[in-house]
């Protein structure tokens, strides 16, 4: 790549996930967009139609499969798929876990969570911002000079742009800048990240109470 060659990465969060029971859902399979999520997947699309996208690539899950379908179709790429941009393990998928529900109260769940900076409930962070930035990077060489999308989870796109942005790893989930079908686009000049933005193409579409909190 040239050292001076611009490339521009864009990490784009999942849309709305079918998902009536409220569980924790993490990596586990049969997880699919809801009709909401598919309206907030077709609306960045639409946005990106204009841009020099020639790479396409998404987390192994449903949900991030289901999103990057229209941007891959729309730009006549094929679909590819990176285990490295999948969601943040955590020893609590598969159960309801939030504010409200009991779940700090269960003498069973305390162990896990004994170290917020970690996290002890899950893979560790910095161990994120390995897998993702080395996704990062395999995408800006194959889209060089060009644009790459890449779809994921919000855990993962907040670390890494955290880790890139040089702050803490640790972190409020209320405060992450990281909504549904949101773009954390990221700017190379040759290998060497130099700016990073963000963009809410499908922001009206949110429930208000999913956005994050200012």
């Amino acid at each position: 790549m040239s050292a001076d060659e611009i490339t521009v990465v864009h990490l784009m969060r999942h849309g709305e996930v079918e998902n009536p029971s409220g569980i924790l859902y993490g990596r586990l399979p049969g997880y699919h967009l809801s009709e909401l999520g598919r309206k907030m997947a077709d609306r960045v699309a639409e946005h990106l139609a204009g841009r020099d996208i020639t790479h396409v690539v998404a987390s192994p899950l449903e949900r991030a499969q289901e999103t990057a379908t229209p941007v891959a179709q729309a730009h006549g790429v094929e679909l590819g798929s990176d285990a490295r941009l999948i969601e943040a393990g955590n020893v609590f998928q598969g159960k309801t876990f939030g504010v409200g529900d009991g779940a700090l109260r269960k003498p069973a769940n305390w162990r896990h969570l004994t170290n917020p900076f970690r996290p002890s409930w899950g893979e560790p962070y910095i161990d994120q911002v390995v897998r993702m930035t080395k996704a990062l990077d395999a995408a800006a060489a194959a889209a060089r000079g060009h644009e790459a999308v890449l779809v994921s989870h919000q855990l993962p796109i907040w670390t890494v742009r955290s880790y890139v942005e040089r702050r803490r790893l640790w972190h409020d989930p209320r405060r992450r800048q990281c909504s549904l079908a949101s773009l954390t686009s990221f700017t190379y000049r040759g290998d060497r990240i130099v700016s990073v933005g963000y963009s809410e193409p499908a922001r009206d579409l949110v429930p208000e109470h999913l956005l994050p909190r200012r």
